[in-house]
């Protein structure tokens, strides 16, 4: 499958980790990147460095968890920009929720990033997208969303949430000019994984990360989950019964 070239982008969660590596990584390819996130510090320094590697990124300061907001704010980069061609809603959070000592705000910070925030970053430019018959949208979800698992009801859950959402939009822009990709990364060495004290089995450095990540968007692949490893193992874990399910992760953990 030939790679696709784009001439306009928007990551979000742009100021470190995946986000960083994605919007670097195109902008050195050529295409006009814009880097939202809430820290702009970060993404100015990101920007000198797409420059000086002769790509241009724009920061955008940006809230996803402020979905009205933005919504409207990537609505009117799509319109001033010409068109994006790739949206890649990536901003993301991981809070541990454990049942037994519950916190709904933490649920709540994490639910309005990782699902209204995504959603609002995909819909954002979905209807244009479709009128023109051209461009890419692309979810960054997580094995985690295969199956709901220990301390983590609200991240797990917040990810099915948009694993299920692209499949959606994937099946009824099918036969369209419109892609549409679902990323599942397994562990990655980030600021998000940083705090974890628990094992993290084939933990990716980030450019590698990265790398799989893009190649995987321009080639228009609908689902990418890595590494293949995990990816094995969560999809074992998910044909098991609950009997099975719940106790076996219980041990583990």
């Amino acid at each position: 499958m030939a790679e696709r070239k784009y001439e306009a982008a928007l990551v979000t969660g742009a100021s470190s980790g995946l986000g960083r590596g994605l919007a670097l990584w195109f902008a050195q390819r050529g295409t006009r990147v814009f880097a939202a996130a809430r820290r702009v510090e970060q993404l100015r320094t990101l920007a000198e460095e797409a420059r000086a590697a002769g790509g241009t990124v724009e920061p955008v300061e940006l809230d996803v968890s402020q979905a009205d907001r933005t919504l409207e704010r990537i609505q009117r980069i799509d319109a001033d920009c010409g068109g994006l061609d790739l949206v890649v809603a990536n901003a993301g959070v991981g809070l541990e929720t454990y049942a037994k000592r519950f916190n709904w705000e933490r649920v709540k910070q994490i639910l309005d990033v990782n699902v209204t925030g995504a959603a609002a970053t995909l819909s954002a430019v979905l209807p244009k997208m479709v009128e023109r018959n051209k461009g890419h949208l692309v979810g960054v979800s997580s094995l985690a969303a295969f199956r709901g698992l220990p301390r983590n009801a609200a991240y797990s859950g917040s990810k099915a949430f948009l694993s299920t959402f692209m499949e959606s939009l994937r099946v009824d822009l099918r036969g369209t000019g419109v892609r549409v990709t679902c990323i599942y990364p397994g562990f990655v060495k980030t600021e998000m994984t940083a705090p974890n004290k628990h094992p993290m089995p084939f933990l990716l450095e980030p450019e590698e990360a990265v790398e799989r990540m893009a190649r995987a968007i321009t080639r228009g692949v609908p689902v990418f989950a890595f590494p293949w490893q995990m990816s094995t193992a969560m999809k074992l874990v998910k044909a098991i019964p609950d009997s099975l399910f719940d106790p076996l992760v219980r041990k583990l953990r």
